[in-house]
């Protein structure tokens, strides 16, 4: 999520979409991870009208994060938000009196490019959205509630050093204020493939080239440079390909993230448990999950099984 807001700065910016339950953390998550950009370049937005992103001055928007705390409340405001992302531009055309009383019509473009990010509690995305975006799935499973309940509890008693967090913050902010708008180049492109199951490969392959691209650009400074341009190292994919390979299963999986990550927890505890069947009522109250949740996620589950 830090490298995809870094791509603000680029012409074809990244977007992202973190999905999850209620209470999971989503907009903490993207809040935290957007302190780390100068405030300069980050607009939160809590809700959005139909009609709000065509007020904003001409760039205004542009080279900018914008931070949408609720995709699930934004609906109205969702189309002219995807043609910001594509074509980096929206216009609308308003009709007002001059002083002599005479109507006239004025243009109002808003520039891009823009970097977006939102929160949605959906089991899934609208397929023009999702496509445009990297789908990032919050890990709601025992051990990370553990994990955030262990910092919840070192914090109520005072052995979080607040200082050096702040001192960490500033220094990432200021990392991504004298990075400098340069080429960058992939000698290795065309050697690099996609698996032949991710879904919507054209875009997901788009996709791909720029994070590594954005890895790059993140690390202009440690690479010999010449006339402002930077070129792409084996290393470089190589970390995309680690920091990208779940998003990348999760664009080829038939099943929905959730519904992914309740199948893979339901065969570790029945392999735990060593049992090889059981009911909805008997695996709601083992794993603590409402039956109606159960029950949906197994009705997916049998709608996927192929007969012989």
């Amino acid at each position: 999520m830090y490298l995809i807001f870094t791509s603000r700065n680029s012409e074809e910016p990244l977007h992202v979409i973190s999905l999850g339950s209620s209470g999971t953390g989503k907009t903490h998550l993207q809040e935290k991870v957007g302190e780390l950009m100068p405030v300069e370049d980050v607009i939160q937005i809590t809700s959005l009208s139909e009609n709000a992103l065509y007020y904003f001055g001409k760039q205004e928007l542009k080279h900018k994060l914008i931070l949408i705390e609720d995709l699930d409340g934004a609906g109205e405001v969702l189309y002219p938000l995807r043609e910001l992302q594509s074509k980096k531009v929206i216009t609308k055309t308003v009709l007002y009196k001059n002083q002599a009383g005479e109507a006239q019509t004025v243009h109002l473009p808003v520039e891009g490019p823009v970097c977006v990010a939102g929160c949605t509690t959906k089991e899934s995305v609208y397929e023009d959205n999702s496509n445009r975006s990297f789908l990032v799935h919050l890990d709601e499973s025992h051990e990370q509630d553990e994990k955030i309940m262990h910092y919840q509890r070192i914090k109520s008693a005072g052995k979080i050093d607040f200082k050096e967090q702040a001192r960490v913050k500033q220094l990432l902010q200021n990392v991504q204020r004298v990075l400098l708008h340069i080429t960058v180049r992939n000698p290795h492109a065309e050697l690099l493939q996609l698996p032949p199951t991710v879904f919507k490969p054209r875009r997901t392959n788009a996709h791909y080239l720029a994070f590594i691209e954005v890895i790059t650009f993140f690390h202009q400074y440690q690479r010999e440079q010449k006339k402002d341009e930077s070129e792409i190292t084996v290393t470089d994919i190589k970390e995309a390909n680690q920091l990208m390979s779940e998003v990348l299963l999760h664009k080829s999986d038939e099943l929905l993230g959730v519904c992914r990550n309740y199948y893979e927890g339901l065969k570790q505890h029945l392999q735990e448990q060593l049992k090889d069947s059981f009911t909805n009522r008997m695996i709601s109250k083992e794993v603590r999950m409402p039956i109606s949740t159960i029950k949906r996620h197994n009705f997916m589950l049998t709608g996927l099984v192929k007969p012989w």
